[in-house]
């Protein structure tokens, strides 16, 4: 179902997300088999050994990402809908590039001055506010975590050279 102004092909299936996703899975469920086999996935004289379950939750999820490609491929019903259009690609993005600057900021400017950016960028960019507005609230919320967190509940959050240069 397409909504009002949304048009643009499919890039993708269903189908072929169900496939790829599956198979991501499954690579994880081998990876915890693995390591679980390191740990040692037996049962010991005292119980069982500190692989134990997570080699059959590895199992599990290896098993349950074969009948996901199995049911996508050889299944009645074969979903091959478009998972996503353009219109709807350019909106993930619209969100997915501002958190990952984000997140790659923390790490150098501290989690305040980073979210500081992340909401003045977001409230522009998405929402179109007016400047007095984005600099008000893009202040106010970090500066008001700095304080919960920070002051009131003792809690140490990332800090960057303007918590330095603070004494922060």
């Amino acid at each position: 179902m397409q909504h009002e102004g949304e048009s643009g092909g499919g890039l993708v299936s269903i189908r072929t997300i169900d496939i790829v996703v599956a198979l991501i899975m499954a690579g994880i469920g081998v990876l915890v088999v693995i390591d679980s086999l390191r740990l040692g996935a037996g049962w010991a004289g005292d119980g069982p050994q500190s692989g134990y379950f997570p080699f059959y939750i590895g199992l599990f999820i290896i098993a349950a990402s074969l009948g996901t490609i199995a049911i996508a491929l050889f299944g009645r019903k074969q979903n091959r809908d478009a998972f996503v259009n353009s219109v709807q690609l350019r909106h993930v993005v619209r969100v997915l590039v501002p958190t990952a600057m984000f997140i790659a900021l923390v790490g150098f400017t501290g989690i305040y001055v980073a979210s500081a950016l992340f909401i003045g960028a977001s409230m522009r960019w998405l929402g179109r506010f007016r400047w007095p507005l984005i600099v008000l609230v893009s202040v106010a919320v970090p500066f008001t975590l700095f304080l919960l967190f920070e002051i009131w509940f003792l809690v140490p959050l990332p800090k960057g050279p303007l918590e330095d240069l603070l004494g922060y």
